[in-house]
């Protein structure tokens, strides 16, 4: 079965590491499907009907974004806002249409790791910035799986960063 990745990232043209990723995926068609949420949306509006179709697809889905002012693109925002309906996400009557489904994040995080502690100049950790993500999977009943983080592309934009980014990325995705 393949994974849905969709990839949230306003400015793809001017990233290096997701770009990266994306494609290391495109190598693998059998194994993944890509979805790219500002390509399909550049004007924003969301089709509501299509993506939900697109969920159901799928048993295993990653939302792939840059992690930057402490939270995600708006675009991903936008998506959970208007994707996860009552009566389709959740509610009495919706079946819980994503209940069971793998869902994971990918994130690639300009600061280096050792910022997000309480102790570092966040004083959050990533689990802690990103639980409000947790607890809406949680609550639609999707299976929760945790997240893939990169730290420190902000300082260190090198291929050779870049580069060892992607076994680790792969093997998380394998691992879904």
């Amino acid at each position: 079965m393949k994974t849905l990745v969709v990839i949230i990232h306003p400015n793809i043209q001017e990233s290096v590491i997701n770009k990266r990723w994306i494609e290391e995926l495109e190598k693998n068609p059998d194994h993944y499907f890509i979805h790219r949420l500002y390509e399909a949306y550049p004007d924003e509006k969301i089709d509501v009907a299509k993506e939900q179709k697109l969920i159901e697809s799928y048993d295993k889905i990653v939302f792939q974004f840059p992690f930057y002012w402490f939270n995600c693109p708006p675009l991903f925002k936008k998506w959970l806002d208007e994707v996860l309906t009552y009566g389709w996400a959740y509610g009495s009557q919706s079946g819980y249409k994503m209940a069971g489904k793998k869902i994971a994040m990918a994130l690639s995080v300009g600061i280096d790791e050792d910022e997000y502690r309480a102790d570092g100049k966040y004083k959050y950790n990533l689990r802690e910035l990103t639980a409000p993500f947790e607890l809406t999977f949680e609550y639609i009943k999707a299976d929760y799986r945790y997240f893939f983080a990169y730290y420190g592309i902000e300082l260190n934009a090198s291929d050779e960063w870049i580069e060892k980014s992607v076994p680790g990325y792969m093997k998380f995705l394998e691992s879904l």
